[in-house]
């Protein structure tokens, strides 16, 4: 077996969100009426247009080009990611479909590098476009 393929990605976790059970993690175990992706931060710094983006995959303390994460709209609303960084071709996909308290989960590829707070506001900057027509149609569904 590749010994790379069997690393795993750092989580990053947000210490200020609240857990349910004092013995978990707070994404594991989320207070009643949590949003998704509760217990994972929303980066610092990182904002466009009033969206936000959150992190699963810490790609702050270990650079990577693949990973996991969230964006959140002006609204509030929440949709996951499933990124790739450094791409040759745009890609927007879809996941898994909205639902209620998540407009999807998206698969995302930009030929943009996401290793710092700067790159990932330049990441946002080019994946808010791609992405607001599919929140603006589960709002309108909504």
């Amino acid at each position: 077996m590749d010994e790379t393929a069997a690393t795993g990605r750092p989580l990053a976790l947000d210490p200020t969100a609240a857990s349910a059970d004092a013995e978990l993690p707070a994404f594991l175990a989320p207070p009643a009426n949590a949003p998704v992706y509760h217990g994972f931060p929303v980066i610092d710094g990182v904002e466009v247009d009033g969206w936000r983006l959150g992190m699963i995959t810490d790609f702050l303390a270990m650079p990577t080009t693949i990973g996991d994460g969230y964006i959140i709209a002006p609204d509030g609303g929440r949709a996951g990611l499933v990124w790739t960084a450094e791409h040759d071709d745009v890609v927007v996909h879809q996941v898994l479909a909205p639902e209620p308290g998540r407009w999807g989960v998206w698969e995302v590829a930009l030929p943009l590098p996401l290793t710092s707070v700067d790159e990932a506001r330049a990441y946002l900057a080019a994946l808010v476009p791609l992405l607001r027509p599919h929140w603006a149609a589960w709002r309108a569904a909504g």
